[in-house]
């Protein structure tokens, strides 16, 4: 099943992370599509909020992890832009976050190969020509 949302402003990719998170379960990954600067970390900050976090949360391009403590379980934002594959996200403890029953906002998702798993949460973004406004596609079981 797939959701499409029009967003025109911060707020309101927020806002799609609010109802996103929502659904969310310990142990799943949510795939997170989009060019650079199309809103992936601002709709991981909705999540967060949605989750009872009390910090801001920023995009992990250089630190490629940051996990942050949620009432509920653990959100692991990752972004593997500067990742070669699969194999380097081995080394950073991927398969023990979903061991552990954190949940996995995963920017760059193509970089992980097989390692996302089949029940993930996909969310694209896509710029338009209206360099306000962005569309969000929401795929996956449950929504």
């Amino acid at each position: 099943m797939t959701k499409t949302y029009i967003v025109r402003s911060v707020e309101e990719t927020w806002q799609v992370g609010v109802e996103i998170a929502r659904r969310l379960k310990p142990g799943m990954v949510v795939a997170l599509h989009g060019d650079l600067g199309a809103g992936k970390t601002t709709f991981v900050q909705g999540l967060g909020f949605a989750l009872g976090l009390h910090r801001p949360v920023t995009s992990p391009t250089f630190t490629v992890c940051t996990e942050y403590a949620t009432p509920a379980f653990k959100l692991v934002h990752m972004d593997l832009y500067r990742l070669t594959g699969p194999d380097d996200l081995l080394t950073i403890g991927y398969p023990e976050y979903l061991e552990t029953g954190a949940v996995l906002a995963v920017e760059w998702p193509e970089r992980a190969g097989d390692l996302i798993p089949p029940d993930a949460l996909h969310v694209r973004f896509s710029l338009t020509d209206d360099p306000e406004t962005r569309v969000i596609e929401v795929t996956g079981a449950g929504l």
